[in-house]
């Protein structure tokens, strides 16, 4: 909680109004048992009613300027808390959006989103009680001491006898509490990553009859935080009533042995009237402290977690002396001697990879599965930093660009197509907000897209469902090709992004992206050999390592891997129809 205080800053005139309505409520609340006790020592007791109206009339101002003051500390406290949880949230996620690959990797999405929204939101509400009675009820509580003290001296040991016993009563609490909180907010975690885990995968759910298996599962996770909230909330409930019992009690106590005193004379009646207000006052500012430490670990549990993701340092970041990007245009992609290895891992995925690729070249990229290949390409963008070796682009380590500025040489398109809530339009805009109407058109044109957003209601300003919920899964792959064009980057990333298509699309789509793209360097990771047999150069990759390079028809002679998967996917007949008209383009 303290690492969050930073936050307060802003607000520090806030802050400062809130401490003055603070003294005022608790001035007020104060000064009320001294006029009642004038009121019936000096008023009723002498049938004085002039005394009782003046004194009764200054009691009705000063209650009315204490609930003006208590609705200000209300009303300030609630502005702070909010305003301080939504600095915190802003900070949150803008600290997920710089992270790596890596970084996440720390991190569920479940995590990251309960983090972001239950935890802040509990540091909100103890913040809000913070401001409230942090410094209300200890001034109230000292204050009270001493008024109740000089009222009735002999009356004081009532007081620290009821704060002894309810101290202790806090104490057991707080030690049964703080456990429980830790356990309830990673059950909140567990609950998020099960039903975003069910949400995300109904198909394969229902396709497969899990319901019963995926709804016991949720049904655990369920019972286990209710189990945990009833448990903290009995913890509560049985707070409430032995505060109000340590209270009647301390009343009763107090009439006890206040009218003793008042029999031998020693106590005014209206003394000791009074001085039961203020020990009341003493307990309910004890009986604040307590909701505040109760509800404080909680707080404190969800502040580690928030601080966890906010103190969590990118390993990627921008270099200290930046290069020129605007000096280095070109898009010549050079990797030299690049070894990666995953954090945690045995052995690199990525081993002494070395190869060039040039403007208006198209290399691709083929292996078996775990091969490395997306791993190879998610290099480029620093999604990962190499463990050795270089990767230079325009001659420069894609370690000396500011991010920003690297990530605008590369339209990049992901292996599982990615869109956001929206319009087609707002999607293919998301890389180049200021693209013109006709560049998107072609944009659309080139990756096949236009065909069917024709057909859309509405057409570039037809909705888009978050995640492309409402298209096909090779509309979608078409409207981030299409994304990637309109950004009209130097250097083409396609990550295995012709998957969702069919053979006669696929091969529209290359040749149409052959033409907007012949003074760029495309870099094709893929599956298919059709997709990739026009390449100028094709690396294959086994095991981490390149074990053939060049174009098709060398491949198909020197390299056994490349051989293997081209006839695992093609007959030979099909091969030499295939390089019969790569043959035919190329002259």
């Amino acid at each position: 909680m303290f690492k969050l205080l930073k936050f307060l800053k802003p607000y520090y005139l806030q802050l400062i109004a809130l401490v003055f309505l603070v003294f005022g409520t608790v001035a007020a609340t104060m000064q009320l048992p001294e006029y009642m006790a004038k009121i019936i020592n000096d008023g009723i007791i002498n049938s004085d009613t002039g005394l009782i109206a003046k004194n009764g009339f200054l009691m009705f101002l000063i209650a009315f300027g204490g609930a003006i003051s208590t609705i200000g500390v209300g009303f300030v406290a609630a502005r702070i808390a909010t305003a301080f949880s939504r600095d915190v949230r802003n900070k949150v996620f803008s600290r997920v959006e710089s992270f790596s690959l890596v970084e996440f990797n720390k991190f569920s999405t479940a995590s990251l989103i309960t983090r972001s929204t239950n935890d802040i939101q509990q540091i909100q509400m103890v913040m809000a009680l913070l401001l409230r009675m942090v410094l209300q009820a200890p001034v109230a509580g000292i204050w009270a001491i001493y008024k109740a003290y000089h009222l009735a001296s002999s009356l004081s040991w009532t007081i620290a006898l009821a704060v002894a016993v309810l101290l202790g009563v806090i104490f057991v609490m707080f030690m049964v509490a703080v456990p429980k909180f830790k356990i309830l907010q990673k059950l909140v975690d567990r609950l998020n990553l099960v039903a975003r885990e069910n949400l995300t995968g109904l198909r394969v759910i229902r396709a497969f009859n899990g319901e019963k298996t995926e709804q016991a599962k949720f049904e655990k996770a369920n019972v286990d935080l209710t189990a945990a909230n009833l448990f903290v909330n009995r913890l509560m409930v049985v707070m409430q009533p032995a505060m109000m019992l340590i209270l009647n009690l301390t009343s009763v106590l107090i009439v006890w042995v206040g009218a003793r005193y008042i029999n031998t004379g020693g106590l005014d009646i209206g003394n000791m009237i009074a001085f039961m207000q203020y020990a009341m006052q003493v307990i309910m500012s004890f009986l604040m402290i307590s909701m505040v430490f109760i509800m404080l670990p909680r707080a404190a549990v969800s502040a580690v977690r928030v601080n966890d993701v906010i103190e969590t340092e990118p390993l990627i970041k921008d270099p200290v002396e930046p290069v020129v990007a605007n000096d280095l245009r070109g898009g010549v992609v050079e990797f030299k001697d690049v070894t990666f290895c995953y954090d945690g891992a045995d052995t690199p995925v990525i081993r002494n990879i070395s190869f060039k690729t040039c403007p208006g070249e198209t290399t691709a990229i083929i292996g078996s599965t775990g091969s490395g290949k997306s791993t190879l390409i998610n290099l480029i963008s620093r999604f990962y930093d190499i463990n050795s070796g270089q990767i230079l682009l325009n001659g420069v380590d894609v370690r000396d660009y500011r991010l920003e500025d690297l990530y605008a040489k590369i339209g990049y398109v992901p292996q599982k197509a990615v869109l956001f809530s929206g319009t087609v339009e707002s999607n293919l805009k998301f890389g180049a907000p200021d693209a013109s109407d006709v560049e998107i058109k072609k944009s659309s044109q080139v990756s096949q897209a236009e065909e069917f957003i024709e057909k859309l209601e509405g057409k570039f300003n037809a909705p888009i469902a978050q995640g492309g919920a409402n298209i096909s899964g090779g509309q979608k792959q078409k409207l981030s090709i299409a994304r990637a064009i309109v950004k009209n980057p130097e250097i083409y990333i396609f990550d295995d992004s012709f998957s969702a298509l069919d053979f006669k699309t696929d091969s529209m789509l290359r040749n149409a992206l052959k033409l907007e793209t012949e003074k760029k360097t495309v870099l094709v990771v893929a599956q298919r050999i059709s997709t990739i047999m026009s390449a100028e150069k094709i690396i294959v990759l086994n095991e981490g390592r390149i074990v053939g390079e060049g174009t098709h028809s060398e491949l198909l002679k020197n390299c056994d891997v490349y051989r293997e998967i081209a006839y695992s996917q093609l007959s030979e007949a099909e091969l030499e129809h295939y390089q019969v008209g790569v043959e035919r383009k190329s002259v």
